[in-house]
């Protein structure tokens, strides 16, 4: 660590192997330990029981939660997660709510273990509160997390754990995210693991400075004892489990659910073939005023059953687009969870085993304190989660027995929008703090046989909700003039990806003056819901703020605007990160992101365009300028012009790549017997390592595998980002000066697209080492 601030370098975490960490525990704290035998003698029945049981706790925790909790993140989106550990940390059950919370919990237990057993201690009856996001259980300040041990018979058994997103914790702008803090002193401030439970007593001095802190200390407040009654409930439960079955029997189950799992991953792993896969992001504006991009790189390496990702070469810290380690091993997990764990049960602490991260210090993924991290979940964190999904796509659609579980990557990131101010309704003058939580139901990425799911949620929030509007209305003084999935905002391919929305508020008809907005969202250039084998990019982010609209407050209104056309008024985009007003005449227009496509969009069969346009996801225009399919007027396709047109396309690709103007190859069915696939478009004959790669639309061969000929040996075109489709903001230079194109590579021979993004033009081509793969 490299940190500015003399001694901040001990308030970070990093796992370390169980009997070296058992070495820095104080003696004075007993431990319930069982030996690797005794960890084998549980009965199957009594195992799946007991492990089905703890799953049920988790539950359980939310539904505690839910039901104290006044805060609309918890209540109506489900923006918190829980976990129960064992004595070292290690996670044995987590829920299906936020997997993002979870990723990291298991280093702040570590933490805790190592510098809280001594000094003041940890005893039965005792819960630690934290939101430090270098310390873990959280990824940012706004994550905090309730860490409470549990005692059988004097001896720490385990721990379960419950943490949610608070709406604000102080610093300079309401919600605590500020676009233009300079370091971490300029958001709210970080407190590592306080007993805030001693004895089962509520310690109110500690309750208390945690409550002052925040411009809600009544939804905080309410907060902290709703996950400390999460705990209890838990803990309760476990024990009755212990009195049952006998603490060694209940271990023996934590301990054998975790082997099971590494066990499981280990085994999908090695069916999976060895390779280097490469994946290159970016986040937009570091800051207000920033115009620049900042990239964020991996490389993950395959080798037998271990995972290694490598995040050398990522940019430098810098702004707020940072987060420290624990965000970024929160990014890989709550993205391998679903993705390659989806069939294995999610005892974390068993799958972590299974990868390793190397990383430079002092980077967006790896910042040292006192960097700006408040937008961390959301920033550099699920950016790298993005780029891991796309790596794991490559890696599982070479081999047939994975490809199902190919997804491309969905809606990316979060649009972040934080309304605040004094709400004075029926004469009152209560201050709110609201993020616009309309933006979770997010599209889903498409797949190798299905599209995406329009609006289906956060993949790494399994059990993400959207608000009821009426709720919001009720809450806040606001008023929803429309929700809605937005026509062409997946991303185009062979499979669509699933359609985002858009939401549109303006101020109660009660409400005066004005209120206060902070905006945060990567992906209204370079698209973070990216597309695999030649799919689009889903849609860009985009946030406005209508000022002066024709109806303002709709008083006196006879109809509701269906659109921003509707509106009338002047529009101002907001910035990707940056601070604005809404008044009574102004509306609020946020557009977020949709999932990317899958296969070239071309290749989708226009009898799917025909229904995508009668279902109003797709836009004519958008059927005939992407895919290629031209409709008569009865809403059937026009079979000789739908060739006609996607042979001109093609044409047109061909032509923007430099290659002869000649007619590009016929699709067809090349023989492809003995090959082995790379994806939907690409196969290997000859050898696996070796080999030659050859198009599977049209047989054509293209070059070697190996050493970037077959990159090189790609059509290549770079077009302006309008190309991508209606969906894609056509004008970057509102938001960076970066020049960003639109890049694809195409089959030489028939044109079919291989890789579509939009990108800074001089964004690397793909690295991918295939050269041991076997």
């Amino acid at each position: 660590m490299t940190s500015r601030i003399p001694g901040a370098d001990e308030f970070t975490s990093r796992p370390i192997p169980r009997e070296e960490l058992l070495r820095q525990i104080s003696p004075a704290l007993p431990l319930h330990r069982i030996d690797d035998e005794q960890a084998g003698q549980v009965n199957a029945l009594t195992y799946e029981v007991v492990r089905h049981r703890l799953w049920a706790i988790t539950q359980e925790m939310g539904e505690t939660l839910r039901r104290m909790s006044g805060s609309h993140v918890v209540t109506e989106s489900n923006d918190f997660n829980f976990s129960i550990c064992d004595e070292l940390g290690e996670q044995v059950q987590v829920g299906a709510y936020n997997v993002g919370l979870i990723g990291s919990m298991d280093l702040a237990i570590v933490w805790t273990l190592r510098n809280r057993s001594a000094n003041p201690g940890i005893a039965e009856g005792d819960m630690f509160l934290c939101n430090d996001p270098w310390i873990g259980g959280g990824l940012h300040q706004n994550d905090a997390a309730i860490l409470a041990p549990i005692f059988h018979e004097g001896k720490l058994f385990g721990w379960t754990t419950a943490i949610a997103h608070q709406v604000d914790l102080g610093g300079p702008r309401p919600g605590s995210f500020s676009p233009s803090a300079q370091d971490v002193f300029g958001e709210a401030l970080p407190t590592p693991p306080i007993k805030v439970v001693r004895d089962g007593v509520l310690q109110r001095d500690v309750a208390d400075a945690w409550v002052r802190r925040s411009r809600l200390p009544h939804l905080v407040g309410l907060d902290l004892r709703a996950k400390i009654a999460a705990n209890n409930n838990a803990a309760e439960q476990i024990l009755r489990l212990i009195a049952k079955y006998g603490a060694d029997t209940v271990k023996a189950v934590m301990r054998r659910m975790m082997d099971d799992a590494e066990r499981r991953l280990r085994a999908k792993l090695t069916a999976l073939p060895d390779g280097t896969w490469t994946a290159v992001g970016y986040q937009e504006q570091s800051g207000t005023g920033d115009r620049g991009l900042h990239a964020i790189k991996v490389a993950m390496t395959k080798e037998r059953d271990r995972l290694v990702f490598d995040f050398r070469g990522t940019d430098g810290q810098t702004g707020i687009i940072n987060c420290p380690y624990p965000g970024l091993r929160a990014g890989i997990v709550f993205t391998m969870l679903p993705l390659l764990a989806g069939d294995i049960p999610w005892a974390a602490g068993g799958l972590m085993r299974c990868f390793e991260i190397v990383t430079d210090e002092d980077t967006l993924t790896n910042a040292s304190f006192p960097a700006a991290v408040g937008k961390g979940p959301f920033g550099p964190a699920w950016g790298a989660g993005n780029l891991v999904a796309e790596v794991l796509a490559k890696m599982l659609d070479a081999e047939p027995d994975h490809r199902r579980d190919v997804q491309s990557i969905c809606n990316g990131t979060t649009d972040l929008c934080v309304v605040s101010g004094v709400d004075v309704r029926g004469g009152g003058g209560k201050g709110f703090v609201s993020p616009i939580f309309d933006v979770m139901a997010g599209g889903y990425g498409a797949q190798v046989y299905h599209d995406g799911v329009d609006t289906g949620g956060r993949l790494i929030i399994p059990s993400a909700r959207a608000p009821d509007v009426e709720m919001t209305e009720y809450l806040y003084p606001l008023v929803a003039l429309w929700r809605r999935e937005q026509t062409d905002s997946g991303g185009p391919g062979r499979q669509r990806g699933g359609m985002s929305g858009s939401v549109c508020y303006v101020q109660h008809p009660d409400q005066t003056g004005t209120m206060s907005l902070v905006v945060s969202g990567t992906g209204k250039v370079a698209n973070q819901n990216v597309g695999l084998a030649g799919g689009y990019p889903g849609n860009s982010q985009l946030d406005l703020v209508v000022r002066g609209i024709d109806v303002p407050q709709l008083a006196r209104a006879t109809a509701i605007p269906a659109d921003l056309d509707e509106l009338g008024g002047d529009i101002e985009v907001l910035p990707c990160e940056g601070e604005s007003l809404l008044g009574p005449g102004d509306a609020l227009y946020l557009h977020w992101q949709a999932g990317g496509g899958y296969g070239d969009p071309l290749l989708r069969p226009a009898g799917n365009v025909a229904e995508d346009v009668r279902q109003a996801r797709v836009s004519v225009e958008a059927a005939r300028e992407v895919y290629g399919v031209v409709l008569r007027e009865d809403g059937e396709v026009d079979a000789a012009a739908t060739d006609e047109t996607r042979g001109k396309l093609r044409q047109r690709r061909a032509t923007g790549s430099g290659l002869p103007d000649t007619r590009p190859t016929p699709i067809g069915a090349p023989d492809l017997t003995g090959a082995r696939r790379l994806d939907d478009n690409l196969a290997v004959v000859d050898s696996p390592a070796g080999g030659t790669v050859v198009c599977t639309h049209c047989g054509t061969r293209i070059g070697a595998l190996a050493d970037g000929a077959l990159i090189a040996a790609l059509a290549r075109r770079d077009a302006a980002p309008a190309d991508a489709g209606p969906h894609i903001w056509r004008d970057p230079s509102v938001y960076v000066d970066a020049e960003v194109v639109f890049r694809q590579l195409f089959c030489p021979g028939c044109l079919t697209a291989v890789h579509s993004r939009v990108v800074p033009v001089d964004h690397p081509l793909p690295d991918d080492d295939y050269r041991n793969w076997t």
